[in-house]
């Protein structure tokens, strides 16, 4: 234990001795490629000349910018101005560039964050095990409809139909328009069947809601349309079947028996 101690002292104060031997060392002409290196200044070019009698006397100078200097570094002397932090420099236009990439980064996490919350908003709503729980489902089209999802699948009668004259009835039968009813009924069906139980976007559920109900309303409108003009058609055959009834031409026997009719008792 001793031992490493005494080690451990000489150790410290060997550093010490080494330290207190160490000095800071001041070249202005190194400060000044500091400068030009960063944004600070571009000029200071240490060693500065000296001349007497119109000679150059400085041979740093000389050899670092002068005549015997390499021709690179009278190039870059009297070249453009190369400070990679200053206002335009390379650097400052990569720094630029990365803030730019960064607040681009952040903005499509931030879009990524977002279209990820409402996809999983969305999720709930994709599995046709929820969509008895959607708001605008019970709010509006559950009531509009209703009348089709209680409308009878098969038909066969004037009141499954909502025709009131079983009449017009047969003759819309008879005439083949309640078959092609009975296609647009059976394809708004099977839509609003498929709109309940298969998987899909909520979008895309509501759309076929829309035009569900939209086929609905066509649908009951046709259904109303050809009752009306069935019943008109039917009165009017009526009415043309009174006055041939009422006008019919008379035969010369049928003339004849008439007027003897009629006047027997005056002769």
């Amino acid at each position: 234990m001793k031992k490493t101690i005494t080690y451990l002292l000489l150790f410290l104060s060997f550093h010490q001795g080494n330290a207190q031997t160490v000095k800071r060392i001041y070249d202005p002409s190194i400060v000044a490629q500091e400068k030009r290196a960063v944004f600070e200044k571009w000029g200071d070019w240490r060693p500065y000349p000296k001349y007497f009698l119109g000679i150059q006397t400085n041979f740093a100078y000389a050899t670092v910018w002068g005549i015997w200097a390499p021709k690179i570094n009278r190039d870059y002397k009297d070249g453009d101005d190369l400070r990679p932090l200053k206002v335009n420099g390379t650097e400052t236009q990569r720094l630029a560039g990365v803030k730019l990439e960064e607040k681009k980064a952040e903005q499509i996490k931030t879009e990524n964050d977002t279209i990820y919350k409402r996809n999983i908003q969305d999720l709930a709503h994709w599995t046709s095990l929820t969509v008895d729980a959607d708001p605008l489902w019970l709010l509006y089209y559950k009531t509009m409809l209703k009348p089709l999802k209680e409308f009878p699948d098969n038909p066969q009668t004037a009141n499954d139909w909502g025709i009131l004259d079983p009449e017009v009835f047969t003759i819309m039968e008879w005439s083949g328009q309640l078959l092609r009813l009975k296609e647009q009924l059976d394809f708004l069906k099977e839509k609003y069947v498929m709109s309940r139980t298969m998987d899909m976007p909520r979008g895309k559920r509501f759309l076929m809601y829309h035009e569900i109900l939209i086929g609905w309303r066509k649908l009951l409108g046709t259904i109303k349309s050809h009752d009306r003009k069935t019943s008109l058609l039917m009165t009017y055959h009526k009415k043309i079947k009174d006055i041939k009834e009422t006008f019919r031409p008379q035969n010369d026997r049928e003339i004849v028996a008439g007027i003897m009719s009629t006047y027997k008792y005056q002769f």
